[in-house]
Formats: structure tokens, sequence, C-alpha cells
């Protein structure tokens, strides 16, 4: 089928073509796109190196064999076979052709958790965190937050500091707290104290009791000043100290959860200090400081105790203000800014709000979150901003697709928080009603629901894989043998285990090659690479980009560019902070949020391992084990590092940090992660040889992810890959870096995958607009479920399938399409569809316009990564 245009697109936005473009100066012997000459320019800045002249992609890509293929514009996307994806198991199916993620809910995606339950939104009313109305506290109702045997969420408990609180508690139970009236000897004890002693000095600690026996307002002080005072003003001007009292009229003007006024609102006396927000909040410049600790596990250790002493209240970080001498760093304990405090509100006064009950829930609240067409960071950054949180407080078990709707859980280091405050802000930030809430689609392609109190939060690897509900459109196939052939041929042989485009991007400019920039200590040319214009993008991108590396006007550049390009605005703020120098590629580079930063070298080391698969199958096929191969001698205890636990796009531990197994119940979230690390043991590697390659089948093989702790290959493919590791100017016996966090330890992954569960259907349908698989948001509106024409003028084929951890679904559908899936070559395959000349024929019911990503309603679907 011929694609007259081949572009990306930047977040569903209209497919017009953008108003500058890069300029490809000249082509290099093995064909990718060059450096623009605008990024020339900007490289020509004081700091940069020059890198105009060298190709984007790796050097290694002159091993693939790939010829340059460019679009009619004359400009180049990556494609499949630019990663190393070009084999196939059943070369002898038929192809069966159909177009992938058409429409959003083309592509459903379900998480499956750690007791293999597929994760559903379940309600979509007000939660309530206490019972109401002389309810007993096990009633449960619809409005009532669910529990976790309701939600089918796994138990992850932390360690239990405090003897009488639940192990695990929904958000319809209480737990007997302490409040504002507890005696100061109660509030902190020995204990206190002990845990502590290891790490702070004696002054250090009577500060620290001082601070949290104050509560979380700072005291009131004169108009001379208060940085750091630790004394308050009462009304006839005498100074008493306030160690066993909280500040009650800090929060006396507040209004409760309803808007209702407290007693006391409006009090003239009751006035906040300098600065302070509505309700008497004011600025807290309270911090106690540590001695340097030079050891990282001390460090570590005493954030974990501060945490599980206070449940959240005190925030610990690394003291920044000074740098790190040869004694360590220092740690600055604070009141934390979203903290619970001891109750807020007027604590002991007869419950005339729920503002006392606010600490007496476990830290953390869970709840499912269901995305259209957001990336899983970006979904997280609009909670953070709706919820007013900070987005290091969410967390997730894994990331997800971008261009379809997924369902996951996500947790939230509550603070003060209850569920009806998370749920009010999720749903009511454009003044929305409850019964508009009830009966509209979530803002922006974003819906939460489904609240449980939890005592640990989320971790990357805390789940078992993904269910899948996938639907291709316009279907050609040659008859129904065809069709079950090649489904049949995946149900039993499977397909290549490989790391799909999601991985790697389908912009000009590759997220392995930022990786590979990184790992050789490159920073001004990764960099360079992110700050690159790509073809397509969004105009007012374009511009931004624009604007710093032609004008260079880092103002401007920060003003246009939207908040959802993270890296790129992380650096450009990063310049910003450093007077508009350049120079400090590497520090820029670390503002990137940590998990984006290791998905780029981790491209890198996705990579290697398909074109290194690739070449396996080539040489070897794809139906037995052969003499060379590497398999598990025994299945790895923790699988952290044997590729097992890897999520569907970003492995952040993979290959860093063991992630964290089951058997860490009771422990916290650090304490679990500490255990893996101290429990792994590297697994036993077995290479076959001719007397026993016939003892194991083609699905025990496994190939190494590049890093110092795994084993190669034997023969050539061992030594292919030192090969593309030695061309892309890497030491393959060297994957420790100065930087930490880029030392690649290496992983395994099986070359061949099965999916279980795996079922499908042909469907009949004219409009493709009209969906033909329906999201759980829709179903709970209500909204009439799909309707098949079984007259229809085309075919879809709706695919039911679950892939474990780090599988990757379009890679499925690939060994049954046998066609490109990167992004740019679908969308060119449904413009040149023949079902879009029957677009808005039949119009569904509650059949609305895609959700895009600058929150605009838009009646054409094409397809985005």
């Amino acid at each position: 089928m011929m694609v007259t245009t081949v572009r990306e697109r930047e977040d569903d936005e209209e497919l017009a073509r953008s108003p500058k473009r890069t300029k490809v100066d000249e082509l290099t012997d093995d064909g990718p796109i060059l450096m623009s000459a605008a990024l020339a320019v900007a490289d020509s800045k004081e700091g940069s190196s020059p890198v105009a002249a060298e190709s984007v992609l790796p050097p290694s890509h002159a091993l693939l064999g790939i010829a340059p293929t460019f679009s009619s514009d004359g400009l180049r996307q990556v494609l499949q076979t630019d990663v190393g994806i070009s084999e196939y198991i059943s070369r002898d199916v038929p192809p069966i052709s159909g177009i992938i993620k058409q429409r959003f809910t083309d592509f459903l995606v379900f998480e499956v958790n750690q007791d293999h339950q597929v994760i559903h939104l379940k309600s979509l009313d007000m939660p309530e965190s206490s019972s109401k109305k002389g309810k007993g506290n096990n009633e449960g109702s619809s409005s009532t937050a669910v529990t976790e045997a309701s939600m089918a969420q796994p138990q992850e408990p932390v360690t239990n500091t405090e003897p009488n609180t639940a192990d695990e508690l929904p958000a319809g139970s209480e737990a007997k707290d302490k409040d504002d009236s507890t005696p100061a000897d109660t509030l902190w004890n020995d204990q206190f104290t002990e845990n502590l002693a290891p790490y702070l000095s004696e002054a250090s600690i009577d500060q620290l009791k001082t601070m949290f026996l104050e509560g979380r307002e700072p005291p009131r002080v004169t108009d001379s000043g208060w940085g750091g005072r630790l004394i308050k003003t009462t009304e006839d001007s005498t100074e008493t100290p306030d160690a066993a009292k909280p500040s009650e009229e800090a929060h006396a003007s507040q209004s409760d959860d309803t808007g209702k006024k407290g007693k006391n609102q409006g009090s003239r006396g009751d006035r906040g200090g300098r600065g302070g927000r509505q309700g008497g909040e004011r600025e807290d410049h309270r911090k106690v400081f540590s001695e340097p600790i030079s050891s990282k596990t001390d460090r570590t250790t005493l954030h974990q105790v501060v945490r599980e002493l206070f449940g959240g209240k005190l925030d610990s970080e690394t003291d920044m203000s000074t740098p790190a001498g040869d004694d360590g760093s220092r740690i600055v304990i604070k009141w934390s800014r979203h903290g619970g405090g001891r109750g807020g509100g007027r604590g002991g006064r007869g419950g005339r709000d729920d503002r006392s009950d606010r600490g007496n829930h476990p830290p953390y609240i869970h709840f499912t979150l269901q995305k259209t067409n957001r990336d899983t960071q970006d979904a997280l950054g609009y909670l953070s901003r709706t919820l007013h949180v900070n987005i290091k407080d969410l967390a997730v078990a894994g990331t997800k697709d971008k261009r379809g709707v997924t369902v996951q859980r996500v947790s939230l280091r509550r603070g003060n928080k209850t569920v009806e405050d998370v749920w009010k802000s999720a749903n009511q930030s454009n003044r929305r009603s409850v019964q508009e809430i009830l009966s509209q689609r979530g803002d922006r392609g974003v819906r939460i629901a489904d609240f449980s109190y939890r005592k640990a939060g989320l971790e990357l690897g805390m789940l078992k894989g993904n269910a899948f509900v996938i639907t291709l459109r316009n279907v050609q196939v040659e008859n129904a043998e065809t069709l079950d052939r090649a489904m049949n041929s995946i149900k039993h042989k499977g397909f290549i285990n490989y790391y799909g485009m999601q991985r790697f991007g389908t912009a000009a400019v590759p997220t392995h090659s930022i990786g590979l920039a990184i790992l050789k200590s490159d920073w001004h040319k990764a960099v360079s690479l992110i700050l690159q214009n790509r073809p397509g993008e969004h105009p007012e991108v374009v511009a931004a980009r624009n604007a710093w590396l032609v004008d260079g006007n880092l103002d401007r550049a920060l003003a246009l560019m939207p908040r959802r390009v993270v890296a790129e605005r992380c650096i450009l703020e990063s310049y910003k902070k450093q007077g508009g120098e350049t120079r400090n590629a590497m520090g820029a580079l670390s503002t990137i949020p940590r998990n984006l930063r290791l998905m780029y070298v981790h491209a890198y080391q996705s990579y290697v391992w398909n074109a290194i698969v690739s070449e396996r199958i080539r040489i070897h096929g794809p139906d037995r084990a052969v003499p060379g191969d590497l398999v598990f001698e025994s299945e790895p205890a923790a699988k952290g590092r044997s590729g097992e636990n890897d999520e569907m796009e970003v492995d952040d531990d993979a290959g860093n940090e063991e992630q964290v197994t089951t058997e860490g119940k009771g422990m916290s979230s650090r304490e679990r992660k500490k255990a893996a690390k101290a429990a792994y043991v590297a697994p036993s590697i077995k290479i076959l040889t001719e007397e026993d390659a016939h003892q194991y089948s083609i699905f025990d093989v496994i190939m190494p992810l590049p890093g110092r702790d795994v084993d190669y290959p034997g023969g050539t493919l061992g030594e292919r890959y030192r090969e593309f590791l030695r061309l892309d100017g890497l030491d393959p016996d060297n994957f420790i870096r100065k930087q930490k966090e880029y030392t690649l330890n290496g992983s395994y992954r099986k070359i061949l995958q099965v999916p279980k569960d795996l079922s499908w259907s042909t469907l009949g349908y004219t409009d493709p607009d009209v969906p033909l698989a329906q999201a759980d948001e829709d179903k709970l509106l209500g909204f009439d479920p799909p309707v098949i024409a079984d007259d229809g003028k085309f075919l879809a084929l709706q695919i039911n399938l679950t892939l474990g951890t780090a599988a990757y679904a379009t890679m499925a559908l690939r060994e049954v399409t046998k066609t490109e899936t990167s992004s740019h070559f679908q969308t060119g395959l449904t413009q040149a569809s023949e079902d879009q000349q029957f677009r808005g024929v039949v119009a569904g019911p509650g059949d609305v316009a895609e959700l895009d990503d600058d929150d605009t309603m838009e009646a054409s679907n094409t397809l985005d990564s």
C-alpha cells in the first residue's frame, strides 16, 4: 500500500506540516539522517561539541545492513529495522494486513496485579474516609472507598510502628491515632530518641523534638522577623515556649472539605502571618540538620527512620545548600509541605468535621487510573498539578502505552489528604457538579476511581503483566483458514520478544542514540540530541526549539515549550537557573526525571539486544535450542535482572536495582529494596553444548542485555555483541560509570514470548469512527456498548491476550500483520485506508470525538505512539 506522506505528529494534533523543517545536509554511507543546521548553530555556543557532521543513529547501525529510506518530503523516520527488528517466527504464513491503533479504544490495556487479577475501574462515585450517620465501619456502599478485596489489589504492608494500627485499612475504616490533645510524652517517647541516636547528635534530636511537638504550622512571631525562631507570641505579648501545644489558630480560619466555614472563621485576631496562604498557613523556615554522614547506607537508613517514626509527616532530604565534603553529606529534616501534621484543625473538640481524622489513616492512597492517549509520566504530571502534590509522591507499578486507553493502579503519598480530597481535586478542577462528573468523561483523558488507604506505595515491577483487547481495522486476509493459521502460530509458537518501537520513540532522533551519548559521557551531544528539531512536530514545539536553537532566546523558548515536553523543559530550565550558561550539560541532564534518563540508556541496551536476537534467528532459526545458546541453569530466585520483571516500556530498575519480590511483606519500601539487593544472587547461566542442547527448547533460550554482570553467548553471537559495542565506542568489559546510575549491570530476557489467554474474533463495521470496544469509564457512564454491523463493508479482527511484564503487544501483532508497527507508518495506512471514505456515515450513541493532548476535541483519529 502506497504511503504518500510519513510524518511524526506531536500529541495527536492535526497533521499539518510544521512551518520549519529540519535541514538534511548530507548523507553518510549507512543513510541515517543528520543533525539539523539549526543544531549546528546551537552547538557552536560555548561549551558545546559540534555534532552536525555526525550521524544521529549509532555507528553500529551500519552492521544492520539497512539501506537508507526516505519519505516523499525527503525526511527520514526511524523504522523497525533501524532498531534491530527484522525477523519473524512464521514466515510461511501469509500476512494479515490491518491497521493498528486507528482509534484509542482499538488498544485497551489492563494491568495484571501481583495476585494475577486484572485491574478495571469499578466505581466513579465519591469515596468516604469514615463512617457517617451511624454506619458501621465494615458497611460498604458504592460511595465508600473500596477495600482490597473489591479492587482485586494485592496487599503490600510495611513494618507496623504503632501496635494498634491495622496492617491494611480500607478508606471506610478508622484507626485510633494521636491528636492535638495527646500529652507530649506520648507524642514523643524514648523510641524516637533511641532510633534517631545513631544518626543525629543530642542537640539535633532536641531540635527535632521541639519542631515536631510544635506541629506542622510554625509558631506565630512578631513582625521583627521569624527566621528560625521557635517561640510563640501570645496576645498579651508575652513569649512562651510552644512545645507541648500545637498551633490551633493556624487552621481555625480554614474551610472544611465541603466549603463551610469553621466556627472561628473570620476572627480578626486570627490572621495569618506575612506571606501566609488563605487559612492562616505560613511559610515554615524550621529545619533540623544532621552532622555530615559519609555512609550512603546510613543516610538511606536515616531517611527510612524519619519516614517510619513520623508517618510521612516530616520530610528528609540531602542538604543541597552546602557542597558535600570528605565527611559526607548532611541530611535536613523539616515538616512535609503536604504532610498531615497531627490532625490539623482543632483536634479533640468534638469532631465538628473530619479534619482531626486526617492523620488516622495509613500514609498512602491507592487508586485506579484510566488514561486516554497519555504517556504515563504525562498523566502523573497532570495529576500532580490537579491534586496539588509533588509528582514524586505518585508511583506506578509499570508504564503503559500512550496511544490507547490503559488502566492501572497508582499510589499517592497522601500527606494530610483524604480520599475525598483526592476525588474532589481530580474531578472538580473545572467546577463540575457531581451529576456532571458521573455522566461525563474525565478531564483531559484522565479518570481516577476506586480509592483505598494503604501502608505502602507502589514500586516499579509490582505487577505480573498486562491484559489487552486489541482491534485491527480494515483487515485484508485470503480466507478464514489463513487467519486461524496466523493466530494459532502465535498461540503455540509465540513471537520474537523484541523491544517494541515505544522503547525507541518514532522521531528522527531515537532514544537509544541519546542513551549511547550518555553511556559515553558525551553530555553535550546528549543534550543536543534532546533539543534537536524533529520533523513533523507540533508548531508550538518547533517554535520553542527554534527560539533557543536559532535565536538563542532562552526566556522565549521556555515560554513557548509545552509542559508535556518534559526533558527539553528540564534542560532549558536548568540553563535558566545557570544564567544562560550551557557548559554544565551533565548538570542539565541530571534535572530530567530519573526514569526518563534511565529510559535513554536502557533503550541502547534494548537496541543491541534486538539486533543480536535477529542475528540469532537468522542463523539458527526459531524452532530449537542450539549449541552456544544461553539458558538459565535453574530459574533465578530474584527475577529483577532476568528480564522477567521489566515493565512494559521503561525497565527503570532492570539492570540497576533488583525488583521487589513478594517476600518483602511486612517491610517498608526502602527495607524491601535493601533486602532484595542483599538477597540477590546472580542467576546461574549455562552455555549449551552439542551434548545437552537437545534437552532444552527454544522457549528456554535467553539473551543478555549488555552489562557487567552477564554472560554472552558462545560462538559468533558473543563476538557480535562485542563488535556492536566496540563500534559504538564502548568497552564490552567495562560498564561501570562514574555516575553510578548509568552503570549497567545487565539482565537476561527470553528471546520468544508466548501469550496467555489468547482468543480472537472477527467483527463487521462500516464507519471507522464507531468504536468496536468499550473502555471501562464509558461502561460506568452508561454509554451504549459497541454495535457490531454484521453486514458492514469492512472487517476488523479483535484479539484478547495477556502478556508478561516487558512484553510488547505490538510485537505480537507484527507477527500477524508482517508490517511496520511504527506510528508514522500506521498513520499513513490510516490515511490511505478505504474505510476513511465512510467516516461519519454511522454515528453511534456516546461516540464522541477523541481527546488530544492539548485538551481539544478532534474528529480525525490518526496514530501516535
